[in-house]
């Protein structure tokens, strides 16, 4: 294996029809010889927060969704926040963004829910993508994904359906033979 793929976007090429990828982006949170896992960050559910975790916590009525992470283990549940007052077990996946599963993050998470702190973002998956060794790396030789180093601003974007549009924009601004400050000299240059 080359390098690690943490902390980096997949993006789902315009070709790749799975239609539990198709127009996905995928924060990659383990990557290795062993394979790979991430979640999907912008395929929100119909089902809130608040009704996904009834059995568990008290909660109000609440405007925060869950999220399918991916086809694994779709009754998993993993939640990506920027809170770094919580006790952390691990390196941010990108800067201001971690992943938590302990019951204690849960716990936390949910009693700031609500709480008027200002900048508390969160997102809460069910399930999550994942790859066998050397699964990934093949589908990426076929061209099914491109890759972009993750940001917390489309992690946690408010409208979560535009997410695959602005990264892949942000990927071919990123790719341009032509910087965007110059007008090329001809246009088909660009």
């Amino acid at each position: 294996m080359a390098k690690s793929l943490r902390g980096q976007f997949l993006i789902a090429a315009k070709h790749l029809r799975d239609s539990n990828f198709y127009k996905s982006i995928v924060l990659m949170l383990e990557h290795n010889d062993e394979g790979a896992m991430g979640l999907i960050v912008n395929r929100p559910t119909h089902v809130s927060v608040s009704q996904a975790l009834s059995q568990h916590f008290d909660l109000p009525s609440t405007e925060h969704f869950l999220f399918n992470g991916g086809p694994v283990e779709e009754n998993a549940l993993l939640i990506l926040h920027n809170s770094t007052d919580f006790d952390q077990e691990h390196e941010p996946i990108v800067p201001g963004v971690f992943v938590g599963t302990s019951p204690d993050i849960f716990d936390r998470v949910t009693e700031s829910m609500n709480e008027p702190e200002s900048g508390f973002r969160f997102r809460i998956y069910s399930g999550y993508s994942g790859w066998g060794a050397g699964q990934l790396e093949f589908e990426m030789s076929r061209g099914d994904w491109f890759t972009l180093p993750a940001t917390a601003e489309f992690i946690f974007r408010s409208d979560p359906y535009e997410v695959w549009e602005d990264v892949l924009a942000a990927l071919q601004r990123r790719h341009r033979i032509v910087p965007e400050s110059e007008e090329p000299a001809s246009p088909e240059w660009n």
